[in-house]
């Protein structure tokens, strides 16, 4: 047996980066899943994800940061599983901008996925977790304690993740709900639009910065070897005993 074999899992954000390789490896320690995607089919995901035919994953349909979506959305998902041990909310933006040109409209949007979607999502799954306990694993940044240039409204966005992690780590705990936000450095598909954008010049001074930054190897990690291990960990009950934390998944980046 697996440590999350037979959990009941929801993952947000599954379409692609972290939340993919989430998917991946819950099916993969037989836990029965179901992903939420808002742009992508599932046949596309699937395909993504290598052709594989995980037969114990679902996908549904939902935008984080609509209240209607997600409401209609996690009912769903808790019937189609039988229930509900765990969330991995994985959704999230990170778009860049100096700050005296972040727009009004880039900053709602921004929080509305990673700040209002953490706080719609969370709230939606506590009547299930209330009974029995589980676990909700939030989706921060290094840039939400450190700031970011380049990316203000990003890590604002972060920092009220990891405040708002914190506080129903406190009111929930009585109900055995373990809550925890993760600092991930992880190459994903958003990172690789992020180098995209730089000029050889740009992309050659972030490079260098990267590997004094992170001790370990020098660059963000890869989500299949240095991600799923500790998250599969976390949402399972060697992790009942830990909540409230900020935890780096990092290479050494954030060192706290």
């Amino acid at each position: 047996m697996t440590a999350l074999a037979g959990k009941r899992i929801i993952i947000t954000g599954a379409a692609s980066g972290m939340g993919a390789a989430m998917v991946t490896a819950c099916a993969d320690a037989r836990a029965n899943v179901v992903g939420f995607y808002r742009h992508r089919t599932p046949g596309e995901i699937r395909r993504q994800l290598g052709g594989a035919t995980l037969p114990q994953v679902q996908f549904l349909q939902c935008d984080v940061a609509s209240r209607q979506e997600v409401t209609a959305a996690i009912p769903h998902a808790v019937a189609l599983l039988g229930g509900l041990d765990v969330l991995v909310n994985a959704a999230g933006i990170a778009p860049g901008a100096p700050a005296e040109e972040i727009t009004e409209a880039a900053w709602e949007e921004v929080f509305a996925v990673n700040a209002r979607g953490t706080f719609l999502t969370n709230q939606a799954v506590f009547p299930y977790l209330r009974a029995a306990g589980g676990k909700i694993i939030n989706f921060a940044s290094a840039t939400g304690v450190n700031g970011q240039a380049g990316k203000a409204h990003y890590a604002a966005s972060k920092g009220a993740v990891l405040a708002w992690t914190r506080s129903i780590a406190r009111e929930w705990g009585k109900y055995g709900i373990a809550v925890n936000a993760i600092a991930p450095a992880i190459w994903t598909p958003m990172y690789d639009t992020t180098r995209a954008g730089m000029t050889p010049a740009q992309l050659a001074n972030h490079d260098a910065e990267m590997a004094k930054m992170i001790p370990l190897g020098g660059k963000l990690g890869d989500p299949q070897r240095d991600f799923t291990a500790y998250m599969t960990f976390l949402a399972g009950d060697g992790a009942n005993f830990i909540t409230g934390q900020t935890i780096k998944i990092d290479g050494g980046l954030l060192m706290l």
